[in-house]
């Protein structure tokens, strides 16, 4: 029986490998081109992105009763929840593990080109949005690839592909069962205790919040999201500070690697330099999901005064993700020399934090997989929701719920590496039709983009 799940764990990653091969292009000439349509706008307009954020965070809101489910913030928050994940932690160790300190330089470049991705996105995900029966809004990638292209022996079934794989992702891949299983995985190396009963909690705290639908969840992820950003940061610091020599040898091991073959040392078996491109790319866009088309779905339901400033919000969740948060979980893990222990996913991260930090950093490393997989597991059930509502309607919520934790549990006790691979997957076949309308609608966010910034010169000069 091992021996056969072996094979299906190694068949599983040689088509993601496969797919990723092409994937891994497709990703960076859509966001190269995004990033030319809009002006290099992560750069341009950062300022304004930052100071978007800011106020949100400061609980600065309109006053103006705007169209929209929930704030901007809570908006953020919602993808923010989805995005800064397990993959954060573990996905980034997985990435140093197969792909060497070279991965962590395609992680940057996947997240600088990513920010205009999502820029384009999240505005696409405001412009075309539509309304439930309900009144609650429906949005996505389904909805500006149903209303923005024109040609609709095309678009139509490439929304219904793109919400038929972003409901399996949701349910089986990156959204549910790999965090499930991170989460588990570092109670039970830190703790002790068995994944099952793990996996048991978890479902019954993600249900108490999902149940409530878009609302509940943003304002979960509204409390949460800053705060466990904030403790993984500082303490991850702390263990930085604690190798601050090794840091120089660190950045020399991301480039040098980034370009050229790194070889085995310690536990690490050696990657080459397109193990490294790969894995950089299909661990940052796991991470950031720039691209994915998953976040739109939830820009969509912001209260937002324009697209263009739902859009600016976006470049900010890549930025908060891949620049700052992975960012990292890198140089920890390259800093204590753990890469080369022969640990991979969460357990790498947490003995590299344990080392820097005694007895208390196992801890927050279990803390901080549970506050960052807890916050995943129920933005990715409204993802998986929008998609299936899309196909189906509103009468499908309650059972996909359902099916949502139940398979939450199961992924819980699964393998890391088939859950991770099968999560490569469905990002990839979840991607593409999202990238394919992108392509097409790159001149529309470049309109919208021109025209906003020509009447008002910075966000500070727009008045609601």
């Amino acid at each position: 029986m091992d021996e056969l799940y072996l094979q299906l764990v190694k068949s599983v990653d040689e088509f993601a490998t496969w797919i990723w091969s092409y994937m891994v292009y497709v990703l960076f000439a859509v966001g190269l081109w995004l990033t030319f349509r809009t002006g290099f706008i992560q750069f341009r307009r950062f300022k304004d992105a930052y100071k978007l954020v800011i106020k949100g965070f400061m609980g600065k809101r309109s006053d103006k009763k705007l169209e929209g489910d929930v704030s901007p913030f809570a908006a953020l928050s919602t993808a923010l929840a989805a995005t800064v994940g397990n993959g954060n932690i573990g996905g980034v160790a997985t990435a140093l593990f197969w792909g060497g300190p070279g991965a962590i330089f395609w992680m940057w470049v996947c997240g600088f080109i990513g920010m205009a991705t999502k820029y384009s996105e999240a505005l696409l995900g405001v412009h075309y949005r539509e309304k439930y029966p309900d009144g609650t809004i429906a949005g996505g990638p389904m909805y500006y690839i149903k209303n923005g292209l024109k040609n609709k022996k095309l678009a139509l079934p490439l929304a219904a592909i793109f919400a038929v794989c972003g409901a399996f992702a949701a349910l089986f891949g990156t959204g549910n069962m790999m965090q499930a299983n991170q989460m588990a995985l570092a109670f039970d190396s830190q703790f002790g205790i068995p994944k099952i009963l793990s996996g048991i909690v978890i479902t019954f705290l993600v249900g108490l919040v999902i149940i409530g639908g878009i609302k509940r969840i943003a304002l979960v992820a509204e409390r949460i999201v800053p705060a466990m950003i904030v403790i993984y940061f500082v303490f991850g610091f702390v263990v930085i500070i604690e190798h601050y020599t090794e840091i120089p040898g660190v950045f020399g091991l991301i480039f040098q690697y980034a370009f050229t073959p790194s070889a085995a040392v310690g536990g690490f078996l050696g990657a080459t330099t397109k193990q490294a491109i790969q894995f950089g790319f299909r661990r940052g866009l796991l991470s950031n999901e720039a691209g994915l088309g998953s976040a739109p779905i939830a820009h969509a339901a912001a209260q937002s005064p324009s697209p263009v400033h739902q859009g600016l919000i976006g470049t900010m969740e890549v930025f908060i993700d891949t620049i700052i948060v992975c960012s990292l979980t890198g140089i920890i893990n390259l800093s204590t020399g753990m890469w080369k222990s022969g640990l991979t996913g969460t357990a790498m991260t947490a003995a590299s934090f344990s080392e820097g930090i005694p007895y208390l950093g196992g801890y927050v490393v279990a803390l901080a997989s549970f506050l960052f997989g807890y916050t995943t597991l129920i933005g990715w059930c409204y993802y998986g929701e929008q998609c299936l509502k899309y196909l189906f309607g509103i009468k499908v919520t309650y059972t996909y719920r359902v099916i949502y934790i139940i398979l939450m549990l199961i992924g819980s006790v699964a393998s890391i590496e088939l859950v991770f691979f099968v999560g490569d997957i469905a990002n990839a076949f979840m991607a593409l039709p999202n990238l394919v309308a992108l392509a097409f609608l790159g001149g529309t966010v470049s309109k919208i983009t021109k025209d906003f910034f020509n009447k008002y010169p910075s966000i500070e000069h727009f008045k609601e």
